[in-house]
């Protein structure tokens, strides 16, 4: 349950300095962290970097 609150946290400060989304990527190895952002809202998308070690992008809409 703490990587839930980690990331719920981090949502949370972000919405407070006025960030609309939140982008990220992950290793395609980490499948835990993939289950984890799906689990808590996140779509997958196409790259938004070239980051060699990304292997899957997510976003997340903060504002409705």
């Amino acid at each position: 349950g703490g990587a839930a609150l980690l990331v719920t946290a981090a949502e949370d400060a972000a919405r407070a300095l006025g960030a609309a989304r939140i982008l990220l990527d992950t290793r395609t190895d980490l499948v835990e962290a993939r289950a984890l952002y799906a689990r808590l809202g996140y779509t997958e998308t196409g790259p938004h970097n070239d980051d060699v070690y990304a292997g899957h992008w997510f976003r997340k809409e903060l504002v409705s």
